[in-house]
């Protein structure tokens, strides 16, 4: 119950930031932005929350990218993060719930399995600005690229210490209870870059994509929400033409 309230805590104060992020917008001076360098980089905290199943992870994210024109960047994009997830019968494929019917019985219904996870994605492609505001650009992206996890089982007493067994000798698990995985994602994000001066401001963002980790696992699919916040770096030349 602590660790539920710490995640809705984190995602409470991600969505104040986000707010306050909106009314600063609309505060700030009016006017084309006349200095927008070539290329911008980013690292800050962040944090993933998959509450399919029950995953909340904290962790950082790094960007780089070219612009090629004031509206448009195109970049690469990588994060990384851990946390502990819980894994329950009714998120498994309908073959793994019969089978831990048929060995359990009723006490499948109780059965609980945590996990720690290891979680990077990595990510390319075009990010469109908006940049009305003197100190304040707005962008939005899709945001398709790998998800890659390690998830390590951690099981709490004799019955969920059998099903990792079990899992392990199907060869769905690793020996060392260990399960890696990668596959495709796909969504979108958007944020906000806060402008002090030409080379330095303060980007906060937040994606939502979807992706199907472990699908030989897990039945279904998730949506997973990312959200960052750190300093933004501008550099190289001003590519504002004069008119």
């Amino acid at each position: 119950m602590q660790d539920e309230g710490k995640y809705k805590s984190a995602r409470y104060a991600a969505g104040l930031m986000l707010a306050a992020a909106v009314l600063m917008v609309t505060v700030s001076a009016a006017g084309q932005q006349t200095y927008v360098t070539r290329f911008d980089a980013f690292v800050g905290y962040s944090f993933l929350d998959s509450p399919h199943v029950s995953l909340f992870e904290n962790g950082m994210q790094a960007q780089v990218g070219v612009r090629p024109t004031t509206w448009v960047s195109l970049g690469f994009d990588y994060s990384i993060s851990t946390g502990d997830l819980t894994l329950t019968p009714p998120l498994l494929t309908p073959k793994l719930q019969a089978e831990l019917g048929a060995l359990l019985g009723p006490a499948a219904a109780g059965l609980s399995v945590g996990a720690h996870s290891r979680t990077q994605t990595f990510a390319g492609g075009p990010q469109f600005a908006y940049r009305h505001f003197k100190t304040v650009t707005l962008f939005v992206r899709p945001s398709c690229g790998i998800i890659k996890e390690l998830a390590t089982a951690q099981p709490v007493g004799a019955l969920a210490t059998g099903v990792v067994g079990a899992l392990e000798q199907q060869g769905l698990l690793a020996p060392s209870g260990q399960k890696s995985d990668w596959t495709p994602f796909y969504g979108f994000g958007y944020g906000i870059d806060f402008l002090v001066g030409h080379h330095f401001g303060l980007r906060v963002q937040s994606d939502l994509v979807h992706d199907h980790l472990f699908d030989d696992l897990l039945k279904d699919g998730r949506w997973t929400t990312r959200f960052s916040v750190g300093p933004l770096f501008n550099f190289g030349k001003n590519i504002v033409k004069s008119k």
